[in-house]
């Protein structure tokens, strides 16, 4: 078996960003910013971070997308698996994503599904 850890072995050490950039808590919300390439690679850490967030039981959880740079299925999937993990569905909802990621929202139908808003501010003063 292969030792270290997955940016290792596929040769991005140094290279990709951490895919959760931080966390906030504001006055019942959550904010999880994640960052740069959201995929197979690392969809582990992003699942880890929302399910954390979910079981918070927050009024509202924000993930703003403003730095993701790509998504693909898998990470797509961790979106769709931690928005029935919060009691409130409506609650959860994607903020700011960039061109790509919006089209990876399209082509998949999930605009359709999740509260996509265009900007932080508008998902923080969405109603839930």
């Amino acid at each position: 078996m292969a030792e270290g850890n997955d940016a290792t072995r596929d040769g991005t050490s140094g290279i990709r960003e951490d895919p959760v950039a931080g966390i906030s808590r504001n006055d019942g919300s959550v904010i999880v910013s994640l960052a740069g390439e959201l995929d197979l690679y690392n969809a582990h850490e992003v699942r880890e971070a929302l399910l954390e967030c979910c079981a918070e039981a927050p009024n509202r959880l924000v993930v703003d997308l403003s730095a993701v740079k790509f998504i693909d299925s898998t990470a797509l999937g961790v979106l769709i698996e931690a928005r029935t993990k919060l009691e409130n569905r409506r609650g959860f909802l994607l903020a700011a994503p960039g061109l790509e990621t919006k089209r990876a929202l399209e082509i998949s139908g999930l605009d359709r599904h999740f509260a996509v808003h265009d900007s932080l501010d508008a998902a923080l003063d969405a109603s839930v």
